[in-house]
C-alpha cells in the first residue's frame, strides 16, 4: 500500500491563540495516527501581520520593503515555533521550518514575491526520519539570500506549492469556514456551501477579491493538479474541493461584491504612445496591480483603471515620484462578479442581470463579460441588497 501525504494548511485564524493551537495539533495528530505523512503549513496568529504592519507604520509612511518582509516573516515563524513544541510534548515527532529552510526560493520582488522553485530535500528528509514537518507560510528566500513574502493570503500558495512538488495526495486548506459559498454568508443569509468548484472558477472567485483562497495558489493547483480542499479547522464536513472537473452548461457557482477597489481617472495634457507605455511600464514595474485601464482619448493622456486600496499609498508614492504630471480624481466603487461555466453563451444570464440592475436604478460604469464571469462596476459603493436580489434570482 503506497504511503499517503498530505498538506494541511491552517491561517491565523486557526492559530489565532494557544488554545486554538492546541485544536489544530490534534486534528495534525489524526493524520499521523492514520500513518500518513504530514506537512503542515501555518499562518502567523490573528491578527499579528495586521499589528506588525501598524507597528511599521509608526516609524514610517513608507517603510523600506525589504525590511518589511523581514519584520512581516516573523508572525509565522512563531506559529511554526509553538505548533512544533505542541506536538513534540505530545510525543509527536515535529520540527518547524522557516520558508528558506524549506527550500522556498521566490523572484527579488518584495511584499509580493513569486515562488521560483523549491527545493524540497529538506522537507523529505525529515518525512522520511517520521517527523511532522511544520513550514512557516507567506515566506521564502531570492537569490541574494534576503527574505522575502507572497503577499497577503500566500501561505495558501506555500502549501499548494510544496504539496505539487512533494506529489502530495491532498492540499487541506483549513480556515474558520466549512468551504467556499456560493456568495458571502456575512453579506448574504441565503449563501450556501459549494461541493465542488473547477480551478477556473475558483480562480475567477479569488481574482475577485473574494478572502477564500489566495489566487496564486490556485493557478498552481491548476497546473500541477492538486486536489484542493477547503476545509473548516472547527467544524466537521467535507468541505469545498477544487478540481479540474468543470460541469457541463451554465450553473451560475458564486457572485462576488468587492468593495476594496478604488476607481482612478487621470489626465495630461502631454500625449504620445510613448508616454502612455512609460506610465503603464511603471505600474507593471511597481507591481501596483492595476486592472481595466483605458485610454479615453486620441489627443492627450485620459486613462482610467482600477486598484485595490491597499495598494493605494504604493500608488500615491508613485505619483509623486515618478508621474508628477499625472492628475488624477479618485472614488470608491463596488465592483460585482457573477461567477460559472459557460455564462458567456447563455444571454439570458445577462438579461436577468440587467432588469435587476434597471429595477434598481444602480449607475454603471461598465459590464465585462467572458467565457465565465460577468463583471459590473458601479459609480459608487452599493448596499448589499443588490447582492441578496441577484443571488436569489440566479443561483438555483
Amino acid at each position: 500500500m503506497d504511503t499517503v501525504t498530505v498538506v494541511l494548511k491552517f491561517g491565523g485564524s486557526s492559530v489565532a491563540d494557544n488554545i486554538k493551537l492546541n485544536f489544530v495539533a490534534e486534528k495534525i495528530k489524526e493524520f499521523y495516527n492514520n500513518k500518513q505523512r504530514v506537512v503542515a503549513v501555518v499562518s502567523a496568529q490573528g491578527k499579528t501581520t495586521d499589528n506588525l504592519i501598524k507597528e511599521a507604520s509608526t516609524l514610517s509612511n513608507m517603510p523600506n520593503e525589504r525590511e518589511m518582509d523581514v519584520l512581516l516573516s516573523t508572525g509565522e515563524q512563531m506559529s511554526m515555533a509553538k505548533l512544533s513544541i505542541l506536538l513534540n510534548r505530545d510525543n509527536i515527532p515535529a520540527i518547524s521550518l522557516t520558508g528558506w529552510q524549506a527550500g522556498i526560493i521566490t523572484n527579488n520582488t518584495n511584499q509580493d514575491a513569486v515562488i521560483e522553485y523549491i527545493d524540497t530535500t529538506r522537507i523529505e528528509k525529515e518525512l522520511d526520519k517520521g517527523k511532522v514537518v511544520i513550514v512557516a507560510g507567506f515566506q521564502g528566500i531570492n537569490e541574494e539570500g534576503d527574505i522575502t513574502t507572497l503577499g497577503r493570503g500566500g501561505s495558501d500558495t506555500t502549501a499548494v506549492a510544496i504539496a505539487a512538488k512533494i506529489k502530495a495526495n491532498h492540499c487541506y486548506i483549513y480556515s474558520d469556514v466549512d468551504g467556499v459559498y456560493t456568495t458571502d454568508p456575512n453579506q448574504v443569509t441565503i449563501a450556501r456551501k459549494i461541493d465542488s468548484l473547477s480551478y477556473k472558477e475558483m480562480l475567477d472567485i479569488s481574482d475577485e477579491g473574494a478572502k477564500v483562497l489566495h489566487n496564486r495558489c490556485v493557478e498552481v493547483g491548476e497546473k500541477f493538479g492538486v486536489p484542493i480542499i477547503a476545509k473548516s479547522t472547527f467544524k466537521e464536513g467535507n468541505g469545498t474541493e477544487i478540481n479540474d472537473k468543470p460541469i457541463e452548461g451554465t450553473v451560475i457557482k458564486n457572485i462576488v461584491k468587492n468593495d476594496k477597489l478604488i476607481y482612478v481617472h487621470g489626465i495630461a495634457v502631454d500625449y504620445s504612445a510613448q508616454i502612455f507605455n512609460n506610465i503603464y511600464n511603471k505600474f507593471v514595474e511597481t507591481e501596483i496591480g492595476v486592472k481595466n485601464l483605458i485610454n479615453n482619448s486620441e489627443n492627450y493622456l485620459d486613462i482610467s483603471f482600477t486598484i485595490a486600496k491597499d495598494k493605494f499609498s504604493k500608488f500615491a508614492n508613485l505619483l509623486e515620484t515618478e508621474l508628477p504630471d499625472l492628475e488624477c480624481t479618485y472614488r470608491d466603487i463596488t465592483r460585482i462578479s457573477i461567477i460559472g461555466n459557460g455564462i458567456m453563451s447563455n444571454n439570458s444570464v445577462l438579461k436577468k442581470i440587467m432588469k435587476i440592475l434597471d429595477e434598481e436604478k444602480k449607475e454603471v460604469l461598465s459590464i465585462e463579460v467572458t467565457e465565465s464571469k460577468i463583471s459590473i462596476m458601479f459609480k459608487e459603493i452599493i448596499s448589499n441588497d443588490i447582492l441578496q436580489k441577484l443571488h436569489e434570482i440566479l443561483i438555483k
